[in-house]
């Protein structure tokens, strides 16, 4: 089990890295929304695995059988491993990659909601967006919020995954 779950982890963790990396190189300065949908279709991508490392173990370590809370063991196990990779990477990233993505992320969405807001929200979503900067600049608070995303969709995908491949005696 340690194998499958080592190998398909590790699928999936270098997956999402390589994804993440050339949606930033290759498409560039795309607009942030376009980029978070990549950025998501990326994480369902590399979570793919799960399901085929629950299947691997099923058919090819478990003579066909698997129960449920064992599949979805195995799943939440792929997905740990992409989720570090993916918070580690996030942290890389802003910290020394493009260390002032932070800056740019927060500038644009200032000058998107001052084109669309009224004055008086405008203000009140600023001390917001002001107090949510001042958080993820925190590496710490970026990878943890990185790794719950992936963690997260790679949970659901887990239980999904499990639902369907589990085989009992």
């Amino acid at each position: 089990m340690k194998k499958t779950i080592l190998r398909f982890g590790i699928y999936s963790a270098v997956t999402i890295c390589v994804l993440f990396l050339l949606s930033w190189y290759l498409i560039g300065d795309q607009d942030y929304t376009t980029q978070e949908i990549l950025g998501y279709a990326s994480i369902i991508v590399s979570l793919s695995f799960v399901y085929f490392g629950i299947k691997h173990y099923r058919d090819k370590e478990s003579e066909g059988l698997i129960s449920l809370g064992k599949a979805l063991g195995i799943g939440i196990l792929i997905t740990l491993c992409a989720a570090l990779a993916f918070g580690i990477l996030d942290i890389i990233y802003n910290q020394f990659i493009n260390p002032d993505f932070l800056n740019e992320y927060y500038q644009r969405n200032i000058e998107e909601l001052r084109s669309t807001l009224p004055p008086e929200e405008f203000q009140v979503k600023l001390e917001t967006m002001e107090s949510e900067k001042a958080l993820f600049a925190n590496p710490m608070m970026s990878f943890i919020l990185m790794f719950m995303t992936v963690f997260v969709i790679g949970f659901i995908m887990s239980l999904i995954s499990a639902l369907i491949l589990q085989k009992k005696s």
